[in-house]
């Protein structure tokens, strides 16, 4: 009888170590090429406000992470295929996603804003600007959003508008809000940066945020043009993405996000990277 326990006893530890080791590993995917959110230095190695809050949210959870860098336009089939667990790649929460994957609760504000070649279309920069600084939100958009977006409307008619595909910001272009857009799309954010320098697009939209680190480490004169949008199309924050399976790896992401919004983890990260607490 001793024997057979020490032998169900041995089968049992073995299963709890399996399932331990499962469990503590997380596989992670970041673009690496939308910065500040996530980028690579010169070694290549991945760098970014998302990379750093991953880990504190990993450390949080008493988990393992490892970040495994994922093209943005396969990074929805990729963690459906289970290439990893989770997504944190400024990738925000919208209806439209969620009724394909999960989403934690927000950990960051995403606005997004139309931005130009300073000195360049001077026509169309002095129609955007005309329009209050303010912010607007989509959701439910008031008297000032309308009239701002029927500016907008006017001041894109016949002008090359360039974002990156699969975006919020794509979707906002072909939503029809401001009309009927000649728009270019790029596989990613450095790509529209360059060809908006190059002058090959009149305007481009991305996160402000996108715009702003690129003029700074540049020296571009990558200028924002008209209100900073949020809401609608633009979603409700930045999540992390999860298969709509994964039940307890949602909660326990929500479990960690609170704590790092608590302790100020995410309001300090976020000052890093972008300038400004965007923490929700």
């Amino acid at each position: 009888m001793n024997i057979l326990k020490k032998i169900i006893l041995t089968v049992l530890t073995s299963l709890l170590v399996i399932g331990n080791v499962y469990a503590d590993k997380i596989k992670i995917g970041t673009e690496g090429a939308y910065p500040p959110w996530n980028s690579k230095n010169a070694s290549g190695s991945l760098i970014g406000f998302e990379v750093e809050l991953a880990a504190v949210l990993c450390k949080n959870m008493g988990h393992d992470c490892t970040i495994i860098e994922q093209d943005w336009d396969g990074m929805i089939p990729a963690l459906q295929g289970k290439k990893f667990d989770a997504i944190m790649a400024g990738m925000s929460i919208t209806d439209e996603r969620k009724k394909v994957i999960s989403f934690s609760q927000g950990y960051a504000d995403e606005v997004a804003s139309l931005a130009i070649m300073g000195g360049s279309n001077l026509g169309l920069q002095r129609d955007l600007k005309a329009i209050t600084a303010a912010g607007i939100n989509l959701t439910k958009p008031n008297s000032i959003a309308k009239k701002a977006l029927k500016t907008i409307k006017g001041a894109l008619v016949g002008k090359t508008v360039c974002t990156q595909v699969g975006t919020i910001h794509q979707n906002f272009l072909q939503s029809g809000d401001v009309g009927v857009v000649k728009l270019r799309v790029y596989k990613t954010q450095d790509e529209v940066n360059l060809d908006l320098t190059s002058g090959r697009c009149d305007v481009a939209l991305a996160a402000a945020v996108a715009f702003t680190d690129y003029a700074e480490k540049s020296g571009k004169r990558v200028e924002l043009v008209g209100p900073t949008f949020s809401g609608g199309a633009f979603g409700n924050g930045v999540g992390v993405g999860i298969r709509q399976n994964d039940t307890k790896l949602l909660k326990a992401f929500n479990k960690a996000i609170d704590k790092a919004r608590k302790n100020g983890d995410i309001s300090r990260i976020a000052t890093k990277w972008f300038g400004f607490d965007a923490s929700m």
